[in-house]
Parts: structure tokens; C-alpha cells; sequence
């Protein structure tokens, strides 16, 4: 199977590029020009005269854009993970496209937000099948969502590509479903690991979880299951709390009460956060490992000086000395100002496996000569049959549709005094 690599520009176009290139508000959907129900995939128009070029001697994409729906949280508690994916879509769709795009033709990345419920994700899915026409779709944000939304675009014939979604059975949910996000089982215990070879002492360990949200429900089980059936611990207790919660008390005292060696927490960020910081006020002073819902930069400012610690597992690393991953980090950090997360990275991975797809796809039929329905039908069988090197490694996909990921990386957080300003240090 031949590999598609993304070629490198240079930072200088990539940096003037990017500084044009505004981020829709949260509030505000981008949505791309809607064509007829069944219509022939709009045709490149015909490329404008140029000499610019970039390192690889490809000129810039132009003509009718291909559009590509992103639909992830931007507002809601789960804001924190989606601005972070809107983030790694929107340098995606300017680095690819100043690398030549889709032989020659660009893509535009279609924003809809889910928030933070099925609801909205049903809401956004359709906009984007029905109305934006986009050739696939990369979300949502949240496993839930996932098991909400994602029939409905399966139904379709509408490929998907899963950047957060981590919880069990993702994949199973139709043949159009796909993930770039590695299961829960595979990364959850890394930071168990990690957490014993600080603290080889650790003995009584405790779990608190989301208990409304699909995806701490799963990560939860691995978590114990690591804990009791792995490294032989002793579980002293299990806590629940909602995503909602902003009060922690009772499950902060419970836990000081039981005294553990360790605490382990599944939740999204603000919550997580919250509940770690309350933790630490109260006088809790031993580790904490944290689920894939802290595995974010926008969880330093709800804990703040607390947050410092934390053990998370992670499917990225910044720190990946690959081509892809320096342009994309350069990229980001031109945009952003900060490093990118894992989120910002795995979106950004999801638009490259469209991208080169795509790419691949079009050199066997032209896109041009397909009418929509059959273009997504064609493009779910070449993204499940390409491998891709990405800023996450070597990616490929199993049958199903699971990623097949070979890298995963540690990190703990380290934060200032003054809680201001925090990472991601990795030790694994």
C-alpha cells in the first residue's frame, strides 16, 4: 500500500499564510456553500497562473474548494477539548493547502458546533451532510456524542473520522465509523505504570469517575481493572460525580478519609479540574492520575498551581522528532502562541488522512467525475485502506476502523508557583 507523506513548506509562507487565516467564534458556525441533494461533487475550476511554490515545487491549491465538515464542542463544558480540535483542523486545512491540497485542489474545513450534548451533535451532523455537503466528517468531540451521532452519518454513507473518541465500541457502530483516537485500553494504563515507578510504595488506590458521560463510564473500567487485575493493588473506593459538579466536597472528604496511596480520576477538564484543586486545598498531598479528559493545556487554568503533578497518558507528544510533526508544531505554535495537545494533534491528523485519501483517491477516478454519494462511499474504502505518517507516527486502520497506533508517551504536569502558566513534561 503506498504512503502518502505531507511535504514540508516553508515557515515563512506556512507563518503569512496562518496569520490571515482568522478562527470563526465559538458562537458562529463557518458553514460552506450548500449544492443540490444529488449533485455531481463541484469541479476544480481552473487553476489561476501563480509562481509561487513551496519547498516541495508544488504551487499553493486552488479552484472550488472539497469541503471537509469539522464538527466538534466549540461552546459548552466540553469547550475546553474543541477549541482545541477547531485549532488543529484550521492549521491542518492551511498547511495542506499550501502544500497543493488535493492535487492541485483545496479543501475547506466546515465548522458546526455540537456543544456538549447528543442533541446538538445530531443537530450539527446533519447540517453538515445535508446542507454543507461535505465529503466526510471529522468528530465529535465526546464518545457519547459518538454513539448518538454517528449512526445517523453511517446511515448516510458519510465517513467519519473519530478524533476523541476513545471509548469502547466506537468503531463497531457502522462501516462508515473510524477513529484516530487509540482505545482507552490502550493508553489508560501507561499512566498507572508510571504513577509506581515515581511511587513504587503505592498500596490503596482510589477511583473517582463522571458517572453521566460514556466515555469516563469506559476509561473507569480499564482504570480498575489496571489497578486490581494488573498491578495487584488494592482498590479501597469508588467515587462518582457528574460533569456538571462544581462542588466536590463530599467526594474530596471521602477520599481523605480512605487515605490511598493514589487517586485516579475520569472526567472532562472542567470538572477534573475543579475536583483536583479541591483535593489538593483540602490537604490531599499524594498522586493523582488523571483520564484522557485532563489531557489538556485548557485544564491549567481551572486548577491552576494544583494542577501540578498530574499524571496523564497520552496518544502525542510535541516532542516527536518526525518532518510532519515539527511543520505541524511550528505551524501551531505560530497560531497559537503555545504547544500543541494532543486534541490540536489528533484533529490535525484527521484532516491529513481525508487530505491524502483524498489525494489517493483522485489519482485512480478523478473526484470531479463522481457524484457525491459515490465520492463518500469511495473515500471511506481508501481512508480504511491507507497507512499515513502523522504527527501521532505511522498510523493505519484496522478492518473495523480503529487506529492502529504504535507510539504512546507519559506526561506530567509541571506548573509555575504562581499557577499562571503550566505543561506537559514527559517522562515516558
Amino acid at each position: 500500500m503506498r504512503t502518502f507523506v505531507a511535504r514540508t513548506v516553508p515557515l515563512f509562507l506556512l507563518l503569512s499564510l496562518l496569520a490571515s487565516c482568522g478562527a470563526p467564534t465559538a458562537a458562529t458556525p463557518t458553514t460552506a456553500p450548500a449544492a443540490p441533494t444529488n449533485a455531481a461533487a463541484p469541479s476544480p475550476a481552473a487553476p489561476e497562473p501563480t509562481t509561487a511554490t513551496n519547498a516541495s515545487g508544488a504551487a499553493p491549491a486552488t479552484g472550488d474548494p472539497i469541503p471537509i465538515g469539522i464538527a466538534v464542542a466549540q461552546t459548552s463544558n466540553v469547550a475546553l477539548f474543541g477549541q482545541e480540535q477547531v485549532a488543529g483542523a484550521q492549521v491542518a486545512e492551511a498547511y495542506f493547502n499550501q502544500n497543493g491540497g488535493v492535487n492541485g485542489r483545496p479543501i475547506k474545513v466546515v465548522l458546526q458546533d455540537t456543544g456538549g450534548d447528543e442533541a446538538g451533535t445530531i443537530n450539527a451532523f446533519n447540517a453538515l451532510i445535508n446542507n454543507d455537503k461535505v465529503v466526510a466528517i471529522v468528530g465529535p468531540t465526546l464518545s457519547q456524542q459518538a454513539f448518538a451521532a454517528d449512526p445517523i452519518a453511517d446511515k448516510a454513507g458519510v465517513p467519519i473520522i473519530g478524533p476523541s473518541n476513545t471509548a469502547k465500541g466506537i468503531p463497531e457502530i457502522g462501516d462508515y465509523i473510524a477513529r484516530i483516537s487509540a482505545p482507552v485500553t490502550a493508553v489508560a494504563p501507561n499512566a498507572v505504570k508510571a504513577a509506581l515507578e515515581i511511587n513504587p510504595n503505592i498500596k490503596k488506590v482510589m477511583v473517582l469517575f463522571a458517572q453521566n458521560d460514556a466515555f469516563s463510564k469506559s476509561e473507569t473500567v480499564v482504570f480498575q481493572h489496571t489497578v486490581t487485575d494488573t498491578f495487584k493493588l488494592d482498590l479501597i473506593g469508588v467515587q462518582t460525580f457528574q460533569t456538571t459538579d462544581t462542588d466536590f466536597t463530599t467526594q474530596a472528604t471521602n477520599v481523605l478519609n480512605a487515605a490511598p496511596d493514589l487517586v485516579i480520576i475520569s472526567g472532562l477538564a472542567a470538572d477534573s479540574g475543579n475536583l483536583v484543586k479541591q483535593l489538593r486545598d483540602l490537604g490531599y498531598t499524594g498522586l493523582i492520575v488523571g483520564g484522557n479528559g485532563l489531557n489538556t493545556p485548557n485544564l491549567f487554568p481551572v486548577c491552576k498551581a494544583q494542577c501540578d503533578g498530574i499524571i496523564v497518558a497520552q496518544a502525542y507528544s510535541y516532542q516527536a522528532d518526525t518532518p510532519i510533526n515539527q511543520d505541524f508544531r511550528a505551524a501551531f505554535k505560530a497560531k497559537q502562541n503555545k504547544e500543541p495537545g494532543q486534541f490540536s494533534a489528533q484533529a490535525f491528523t484527521a484532516v491529513q488522512v481525508l487530505v491524502e485519501a483524498l489525494t489517493a483517491l483522485d489519482k485512480t477516478k478523478k473526484l470531479a467525475d463522481m457524484d457525491l454519494a459515490a465520492l463518500r462511499t469511495a473515500l471511506n474504502k481508501q481512508i480504511l485502506s491507507g497507512t499515513y505518517i502523522t504527527p501521532l507516527g505511522n498510523i493505519s486502520f484496522t478492518p473495523p476502523g480503529d487506529i492502529n497506533q504504535q507510539q504512546f508517551y507519559v506526561a506530567r504536569v509541571k506548573m509555575s508557583a504562581d499557577g499562571s502558566s503550566g505543561a506537559f513534561e514527559f517522562i515516558k
